[in-house]
């Protein structure tokens, strides 16, 4: 079995720990299964085929995307059962795309068969554009294609700002003959942190996505579904969302919760470690899977020391990489044993360089050729840096997943 040492790979290089990745997935499907909540993974977080064949077999409903682009990476996969289901959570706005979509769920063309997808709609022009795309289609053919009504959030990004509003689109999507399925949306505009406050404004906004679910019942055939992300704040969501919801009259409307959270697959050292909402749901706490192993290439003077990790290896959107151990590497390049690291913090990237500040207690600790694996924070956007990551056991390869960024 190979080793993340073997010449066949070099620095910097993403691993991932089986152990963890694997207690990760199984956790959040547990938990959200004892919540009654059904899971669509956002698999932007990895774009991988292999690892979203892992949550499948953990019973995910079906796949969620962002962009066109990742609907059709998804879908041609060919992964069976929830791999031909995908969520796309974002509205169509080219004709192109909704008559690649009409395709994918009429021809059965092998690249792109699905069996049911999703898409948000937030204005008349997203109704316009599906209603014409699939106009003239088989009606066991259109009901594969489900819309959401997107509720945002003001000053946020995309949705309907008010209930009201909400409630009205999902008319214009009945008249329009499409098939109405629900409200979603996107509660991380919301709140920055996990304060009671905002914990609390998290929870109001999803009181808003029930009303709106209360609100088109009369459209929908079937549950309406009430979705959500959930990557940082999936224990509001989850008791939120699966509480029963009643209408007008005091019936009680069918519901489906659908929670998308994706970054929990890999957790992290950083964004995620702090908003991390499973414990607060009873969990054991999820584990970083997720490393980047650069060399030390220059210790230049006191205090100093440069990495050959930048911008372009790395997440920095939202912390700067978290230099965890360090490991010395004998003549023949094989690793030594790791050993903690305490007083060394990343200062800065550039594209290919990371700035280490050593305090004076580790100073002449790190030295060039050393190799230092690095907790990141916010995993998308480092495996996005990626084509391949090594899924390790220790340090030896288990699997080397593809990365279709």
């Amino acid at each position: 079995m190979l080793r993340i040492d073997d010449p066949t790979f070099t620095w910097p290089l993403l691993t991932l720990d089986e152990a963890a990745l694997d207690h990760n997935i199984a956790t959040v499907a547990r938990v959200l299964a004892e919540g009654g909540v059904e899971h669509a993974p956002h698999v932007k977080t990895h774009m991988s085929r292999e690892i979203w064949e892992r949550q499948v077999a953990a019973g995910a409903w079906g796949a969620t995307v962002a962009t066109p682009a990742q609907l059709r990476t998804a879908l041609g996969w060919g992964v069976p059962g929830a791999g031909r289901r995908v969520f796309l959570a974002n509205e169509l706005v080219d004709p192109r795309d909704v008559a690649w979509l009409r395709a994918a769920l009429t021809d059965g063309t092998a690249d792109r068969a699905a069996d049911e997808v999703w898409v948000y709609v937030d204005s008349a022009t997203g109704i316009d554009l599906l209603a014409a795309g699939f106009a003239g289609a088989a009606p066991e053919d259109a009901a594969r294609l489900g819309v959401l009504v997107e509720l945002g959030v003001p000053g946020g990004r995309t949705g309907v700002r008010t209930v009201s509003d909400a409630v009205a689109l999902a008319g214009r999507v009945h008249d329009a003959g499409l098939r109405l399925v629900g409200v979603a949306g996107y509660e991380g505009p919301v709140a920055g942190g996990t304060s009671a406050d905002e914990l609390a404004a998290v929870g109001r906004w999803c009181d808003q996505l029930r009303e709106v679910g209360a609100g088109i019942a009369g459209l929908v055939a079937g549950p309406v579904v009430l979705s959500a992300g959930g990557s940082a704040f999936a224990d509001v969501v989850t008791r939120r969302l699966a509480v029963p919801v009643q209408d007008a009259a005091g019936e009680t409307v069918p519901t489906r919760a659908v929670v998308r959270s994706g970054a929990y697959v890999t957790h992290d050292h950083g964004h995620y470690l702090r908003t991390d909402p499973w414990t607060r749901l009873g969990a054991p706490a999820l584990r970083p899977a997720i490393m980047v192993w650069a060399a030390v290439l220059s210790a230049p003077e006191p205090g100093l020391v440069i990495c050959g990790m930048g911008r372009r290896d790395v997440s920095f959107d939202i912390d700067l990489p978290t230099p965890l151990v360090v490991r010395s590497v004998d003549a023949a390049g094989r690793l030594g044993a790791a050993r903690e690291l305490t007083g060394v913090r990343v200062t800065a990237l550039n594209d290919q360089h990371a700035y280490l500040a050593v305090e004076p207690v580790s100073d002449g600790l790190l030295q060039p050729g050393d190799v230092i694996g690095f907790g990141i924070s916010h995993p998308c956007t480092t495996f996005d840096k990626y084509r391949t990551a090594l899924v390790t056991r220790g340090d030896e390869i288990a699997e080397q997943v593809t990365l279709d960024f």
